[in-house]
């Protein structure tokens, strides 16, 4: 476990969740209400090429698949549809990850400061966290949401506000998302990503996280002996050098609850230089026992 020095303060730390695919499993929800909306003005789009594409915000994610902004009048319509089919069709009968409100109870014990980052609108993400039943550790001042913003995910723009909000630098936080435009976001917010598997993606699609779980139970379960720490804080371990000055940590863990039968977590201060070795960073692998 982390331990701060007896009679000194523990630095100011924080973590920026996103909700959907993350803490609340509604990626798919997301896309059929999108493609429902979609259709309900001529525009056929299947659900499979909607869903890779959740974690946008419809900023984004309309002109990819209809060609139209959001702030046209079409856009507007269909933005309004969207919002009505997911309330109306999907909202009660979402449910949360395991865990997640045990996760957000753990931190909230170790001092951790937690804000939200998301890409809906703020009147679904209230619904969302209550569906989360986090509601009640999440402040609305350190929490944003479409509307707060110009541009969503993968911009930084989301992540720069919460960061504002709780008036920390960017070592003291840590993203924690379902989505590569999580990650990236953090990476230009010049912040460490923890990614959850639970949105649907692939290892491969999420290496740049400084972690990968399966979800909030797992990274719970992980959390007191994790290898990993806020960017402003030592690792545990030791470090595999690589060109540049760079560092990679690498843990594997044998565990039961993976489908692959083991943990692998990355641990690397965010946004490293790359070079041209396996895609531009070198590995060194170490086993951690307990």
């Amino acid at each position: 476990m982390h331990h701060h020095l007896k009679g000194m303060p523990a630095p100011d730390r924080a973590m920026i969740f996103d909700v959907d695919g993350t803490l609340v499993d509604s990626n798919g929800a997301h896309a059929a209400a999108w493609a429902e909306a979609l259709h309900d003005f001529g525009i056929e789009r299947d659900v499979d090429v909607v869903r890779p594409l959740i974690g946008m915000g419809g900023d984004r994610l309309l002109p990819r698949l209809a060609g139209v902004t959001d702030d046209s009048e079409l856009g507007r319509r269909i933005v309004a549809r969207r919002a009505q089919r997911f309330r109306d069709t999907y909202l009660d009968h979402l449910s949360p990850f395991p865990c997640v409100r045990e996760l957000f109870e753990r931190l909230t014990e170790d001092g951790v400061r937690l804000a939200i980052a998301s890409s809906v609108p703020q009147d679904e993400l209230e619904a969302l966290l209550e569906v989360a039943n986090v509601r009640d550790f999440v402040d609305r001042r350190t929490s944003t949401s479409a509307g707060d913003v110009d541009a969503s995910k993968p911009d930084l723009d989301v992540v720069h506000a919460a960061l504002a909000r709780l008036g920390l630098p960017p070592a003291a936080a840590i993203v924690v998302g379902d989505t590569p435009y999580d990650i990236e976001a953090a990476r230009r917010a010049d912040l460490g990503a923890i990614a959850f598997r639970s949105g649907g993606w692939a290892d491969r699609e999420l290496a740049d996280a400084i972690a990968i779980y399966d979800g909030p139970r797992e990274m719970l379960a992980d959390y007191d002996s994790r290898p990993w720490d806020w960017p402003g804080a030592p690792t545990r371990f030791g470090a595999g050098q690589r060109r540049g000055g760079g560092r990679l940590f690498v843990a594997v863990e044998e565990t039961d609850g993976f489908q692959s039968g083991r943990q692998v977590v990355l641990v690397r201060p965010p946004a490293p230089e790359r070079d041209s070795h396996r895609g531009g960073v070198h590995v060194h692998a170490r086993r951690h026992v307990e």
